[in-house]
């Protein structure tokens, strides 16, 4: 996700946009109608997948490119002839994929974060994006336009409950708190697969009589 004066642009995570193939703190800047434009504008903010599932939050903002590589997530950008769905079962159980598709993998159900004021953006439940391998809290590292990355406690990572008992709609499991690790995986967070539609190859013999 990127911010720039206050507003929020979210990119989706089952995009081949979402994976740069180098890395900025922040990766824009902005121009004025003056033909001037400043790279690294102090409000300016850019949000990467993080890859610390505890991560430290008493240490300083790191600024050494070196340091801020190793907070981020990497990713690679692939493609296929398949279509490609997620199912969310809001449940602590992987769904099956629909007939006709076939697992690429399961994860846990993602659907967005905010920072601070009213900056935020989510992910379409449908894309791979949404379906994310692991579960992590904090989900992202903030980087900010003096050049520095670190983790904030103000941004919130929304992810999709469970809720075994569909009797109740929107009922279960309200005003829960789930603390720890273990909690969160065995009662909160909903699970997910990625699935692809099985391509059949059917071979014609044009030379045929």
């Amino acid at each position: 996700m990127l911010e720039g004066n206050g507003y929020s642009l979210a990119q989706e995570l089952g995009s081949a946009g979402s994976c740069l193939e180098e890395f900025q703190t922040v990766p824009m800047m902005q121009c004025s109608g003056g033909q001037v434009c400043n790279h690294g504008v102090r409000t300016d903010k850019a949000f990467y997948l993080a890859n610390e599932q505890n991560p430290d939050f008493t240490v300083k903002p790191e600024s050494n490119l070196d340091d801020l590589i190793g907070f981020v997530s990497r990713c690679a950008v692939c493609g296929g002839p398949s279509k490609i769905i997620a199912r969310h079962s809001f449940t602590a159980e992987v769904p099956e994929c629909p007939e006709g598709f076939e697992e690429i993998w399961e994860g846990f159900s993602y659907l967005m974060v905010t920072s601070s004021g009213a900056s935020g953006g989510g992910q379409t439940l449908a894309s791979a994006g949404s379906c994310l391998e692991e579960f992590y809290v904090p989900t992202f590292v903030e980087c900010l336009g003096r050049g520095t990355c670190a983790y904030y406690i103000n941004n919130l990572d929304y992810w999709l409950a469970q809720n075994p008992d569909m009797t109740q709609p929107g009922m279960w499991g309200m005003g829960n708190v789930y603390s720890g690790i273990n909690d969160i995986l065995d009662m909160g967070v909903a699970r997910c697969a990625v699935c692809a539609a099985k391509v059949q190859m059917r071979h014609i013999n044009y030379f045929q009589d």
